[in-house]
């Protein structure tokens, strides 16, 4: 049996009927599951790494089996088996969405492979055009160097990078030279990049495509070329760029990597569309452990299983007994919900941070008494009378991204004024048209009540109001 059989074995053992809500339960699952963070996966055979990854991918081309023989012929051959992640640095920050390959690769690492973490130094001039419906504004060295500045610290929790390579891409790039571009640009079809549906609709809506974009893709092959990749990984909206870096491997005579996509990850708002800085339904690396916690338990119960599935070490098995409880009324959604909050709190800063946040979230939002919970948040009634709801909130608060989300809460029934006497609460549900009106309005139909506290409620987040 392998080490991670037996670590499935014991969380089989704990899920089988034990109350998942309490927090003696939730200790021990988080025990057992972090440490498969740092687990020796070598052990397992390479149709057992191929079954692992191929279970978290979208794509995986040519095939499982192809994968497993590509790692057999490593091995005999007695040479390290190579994964390649690359990212961009067209942003300081990296979020739990960046973070589902790179879990992919840290699970290669532990295998006792090696991965190489590339920063597209010179690719990010560029701008990745996947998915975009214009052009990307330039981008300075001085941008890059600031944006670079933090990227391997926020990924260290998942990449133990004294076992692994963090290199840029300039390193090759730079020393490219024209007649090496034009003779690979010569042999690689134009319909290789027609077939790009984001081009196909930036270029009919009469946006900008510049040349530089529309090779984009060849320049960052160029990188799996250098470090003779076995393996890449990328999100499913890296799927033509990946393939092209198949495609130039060839032309440079060497074995085509192995292409690994995964799941664009929803953001937390619950809306479908994927997670993202610019969106405000993101959660980044360096959040606090609060942040973090109080992040997930807000996301909408339906994300709960592809989030277990993408940002842990859960596996499908155990994902199952999970959802056939809560599906037979044996568990509640929030108890899963902890699980999960807690299990990205530990990848990010360890166990003790993830049962400080679980106890901070508990104290804060499942005690009747909001007189009981330290630090809220204060705002007073005579310096924003005068304040609109949605403004207050989402600026001066930060409780939400934008007032566009405010009112998103408002429609969900999330949003409430709550007095407080004597530990006895009286909510008043806000419509969405009070998003609209002053504080010192919200507050005035509700009415005054002597000797009582008054609060806003956001969706989990509350603050006190004083009057």
């Amino acid at each position: 049996m392998s080490r991670l059989s037996e670590s499935v074995t014991r969380v089989m053992h704990i899920l089988d009927g034990a109350d998942l809500g309490a927090d003696y339960t939730a200790a021990q699952l988080l025990s057992e599951t972090t440490a498969r963070r740092s687990l020796d996966l070598s052990d397992l055979s390479p149709e057992e790494q191929a079954a692992l990854v191929e279970g978290r991918a979208n794509h995986l081309i040519p095939s499982a089996a192809g994968l497993a023989e590509k790692i057999e012929a490593a091995q005999a051959a007695g040479r390290p088996f190579v994964v390649k992640y690359g990212i961009d640095p067209t942003s300081p920050d990296v979020h739990l969405g960046h973070a589902v390959p790179i879990i992919i690769a840290s699970r290669f690492q532990r295998m006792g492979h090696h991965v190489v973490f590339i920063i597209g130094d010179v690719t990010a001039k560029i701008g990745d055009p996947s998915g975009r419906s214009s052009d990307r504004p330039p981008l300075t060295d001085e941008d890059i160097a600031r944006n670079l500045s933090g990227y391997q610290q926020q990924v260290t929790p998942f990449i133990d990078f004294e076992r692994a390579d963090l290199r840029f891409n300039g390193e090759w790039l730079n020393k490219v030279t024209l007649p090496e571009l034009v003779g690979v640009l010569a042999r690689v079809p134009v319909s290789m990049s027609l077939q790009r549906e984001d081009f196909r609709t930036r270029l009919a809506d009469g946006h900008g495509l510049s040349v530089a974009e529309f090779v984009y893709s060849v320049v960052m092959a160029w990188d799996s070329v250098a470090i003779d990749a076995d393996v890449e990984l990328g999100g499913v909206d890296q799927l033509l760029n990946l393939q092209m870096c198949r495609k130039v491997m060839e032309i440079s005579e060497q074995d085509p990597e192995v292409v690994i996509t995964t799941p664009l990850i929803e953001g937390t708002d619950g809306t479908g569309t994927k997670m993202s800085k610019s969106k405000g339904n993101y959660v980044g690396l360096t959040a606090s452990p609060d942040d973090v916690y109080g992040r997930l338990m807000s996301i909408p119960d339906h994300l709960t299983k592809p989030y277990l599935q993408l940002l842990t070490e859960w596996t499908d098995n155990e994902i199952r007994v999970v959802t056939k409880r809560l599906e037979e009324g044996t568990a509640h959604p929030m108890a899963i919900k902890r699980i999960l909050a807690g299990e990205v709190v530990a990848a990010l800063h360890g166990l003790d941070a993830a049962a400080a946040a679980r106890a901070e979230f508990t104290a804060r939002f499942s005690k009747r008494s909001f007189a009981d919970t330290q630090n809220l948040p204060v705002i007073s009634l005579k310096d924003h009378a005068e304040d609109t709801l949605g403004a207050l909130i989402s600026r001066t608060l930060d409780f939400a991204p934008s007032i566009s989300a405010v009112r998103r809460v408002a429609q969900q029934k999330g949003l409430r004024l709550i007095r407080e006497s004597n530990g006895d609460q009286q909510p008043t549900p806000l419509t969405e048209a009070s998003v609209q009106q002053t504080l010192g309005e919200v507050v005035g139909e509700i009415g005054a009540l002597e000797g009582a506290e008054l609060y806003l409620k956001v969706g989990r987040k509350v603050a006190r109001i004083d009057a």
